[in-house]
């Protein structure tokens, strides 16, 4: 092997996930389902879960139709007693989690001032209780590993608030938060935990927002995002499947505590003049 294969091989083993388990939560389709397939591409071996049997189950058959073998639970991410069950069956079947990505979230679009405390209580339950309950499972086995990935799906509301979102725009800039402090806990022992904050991404639920008007314009958001987007236009899913198998691999051991946002440009952009 000559000196410029070597540099080419070393350079592809950074981002090889050959052999380790990546548990991605709420990966039966979208977001957490595209970067489950990237890190399988790289190797990993992907153990998922959902909320409810239907979703599991329609999430197997995906990634058997992609040529995945992924194993997948049922599992209320916000329910510490079924993390640590599902954590522990991963660790005595599969194998010790190496890499983390907490995927699962939700959002309620609703006034503040006519939100309930239980819809704002709902949101942080599942979009950072269950960060932290996800993350403390997996975390001890880790530090006995010698280390491990931490990936917390974060948003572009981790930086900035809109209209109706509070509950949302709360949990996420607490997930910031919380990988930056996971960081800093748990560095020492080999764990790195970074963020992704994706942008306004093309995907089955925000279909309705770029279908044309009866007129044939744009829907008021799609222009509304796409003049606010450097890019021009809302992003793939596969367009997080890069940044993620960076933050999963080894390519980024000195990387801790950082939210890569991958939105297209729009957090430094003011967007267009009208």
């Amino acid at each position: 092997m000559d000196q410029v294969e070597f540099r080419d091989k070393r350079r592809r083993d950074m981002f090889n996930l050959t052999g380790k388990v990546a548990l991605v939560t709420g990966a039966s389709y979208g977001i957490g389902y595209a970067i489950a397939k990237g890190l399988a591409q790289a190797g990993a071996k992907i153990v998922f879960n959902d909320i409810n049997e239907e979703l599991m189950n329609k999430g197997l058959e995906s990634y058997k139709a992609d040529g995945i073998d992924a194993k997948g639970y049922v599992c209320d991410v916000t329910d510490e007693d079924a993390v640590n069950k599902m954590v522990k069956d991963i660790e005595e079947t599969v194998g010790v989690i190496d890499i983390l990505v907490n995927n699962a979230g939700i959002i309620k679009r609703i006034p503040m001032h006519e939100m309930s405390a239980e819809d704002f209580r709902k949101v942080i339950d599942v979009d950072l209780n269950a960060p932290f309950i996800c993350a403390k499972a997996v975390i001890p086995s880790m530090m006995k590993k010698g280390g491990g990935k931490i990936i917390n799906i974060c948003s572009m509301m981790s930086e900035l608030g809109r209209e109706t979102v509070s509950a949302y725009a709360a949990a996420k800039g607490g997930l910031k938060m919380l990988t930056r402090n996971i960081c800093s806990e748990y560095g020492e022992f080999n764990i790195q935990c970074n963020g992704i904050g994706p942008g306004y991404i093309a995907t089955p639920q925000t279909a309705p927002l770029r279908e044309p008007q009866a007129d044939g314009s744009k829907h008021p958001f799609d222009s509304f995002i796409c003049a606010k987007t450097p890019a021009g236009r809302w992003l793939n899913p596969e367009e997080l499947v890069g940044p993620a198998v960076f933050l999963a691999s080894s390519a980024s051991d000195a990387v801790n505590g950082h939210i890569l946002y991958v939105d297209g440009g729009i957090l430094a952009y003011i967007g267009k003049q009208p």
